[in-house]
């Protein structure tokens, strides 16, 4: 009943998706990130659209593995129906086809033949995701489409975080504001990952203490 009802809110709406993509390019927790993780939205499934941020910053990529000037980008594909997804490097918009689902991913591999470097075995880590969700509160659930996908990966992800002594990324969820729900709404399985923040239409509203202090500007109020 919450997912269908939230699956009208979200087809009567129409806007508010540049007023989200130009408050993360303009906060100085993404300029300043080197490396991140972000999904490629999906209009039929009425995400909030990413189109601008990944086009800036495949705009300004990265040279030659140094971030100082640009980021290195990671974007997800599924491997699989058992909750298996990897985050794999893109270095122009070219590198994405549409899956079975119309929904696109990058290749396995580039146009070299070589495989795409998987954020799980990179050198270095990121420092922010951007993710995608049905529903999200002020406590900082994520509501999904209930695949897992998202949840496994992140677990895995900060697991190897904290093996490698890296600090946490941020993990910052995009909403419209009517899919900002009531503290309690949402329900939460052991297997859910909270978010830090969230950005909507009316700003930035940082929920864990990391987001708090990395997110002191364009704050909601």
């Amino acid at each position: 009943m919450l997912i269908s009802s939230i699956y009208v809110f979200l087809n009567l709406l129409n806007g508010g998706y540049n007023a989200i993509q130009s408050i993360v390019l303009e906060a100085p927790w993404f300029k300043s990130c080197q490396r991140l993780c972000a999904y490629i939205s999906c209009s039929a499934l009425r995400e909030v659209d990413t189109t601008k941020v990944v086009s800036e910053i495949l705009q300004n990529p990265a040279k030659d593995g140094h971030t100082q000037r640009g980021k290195k980008l990671y974007v997800p594909r599924v491997e699989d129906r058992d909750s298996h997804m990897r985050m794999l490097n893109i270095a122009t918009i070219d590198d994405l086809i549409a899956n079975s689902m119309n929904i696109l991913e990058p290749t396995p591999v580039d146009g070299d033949g070589n495989e795409r470097e998987n954020v799980m075995q990179a050198n270095d880590p990121v420092d922010l995701l951007l993710l995608p969700g049905l529903a999200f509160d002020r406590s900082g659930r994520r509501l999904g489409r209930g695949g897992g996908y998202y949840d496994t990966f992140l677990k895995n992800y900060q697991d190897l975080a904290k093996e490698r002594n890296w600090k946490q990324p941020l993990l910052v969820s995009l909403s419209y504001s009517l899919q900002i729900l009531d503290e309690g709404v949402i329900p939460l399985t052991p297997n859910d990952i909270l978010i830090d923040a969230i950005v909507s239409p009316a700003g930035v509203i940082p929920i864990s203490p990391a987001a708090s202090e990395r997110m002191k500007c364009g704050v909601e109020h």
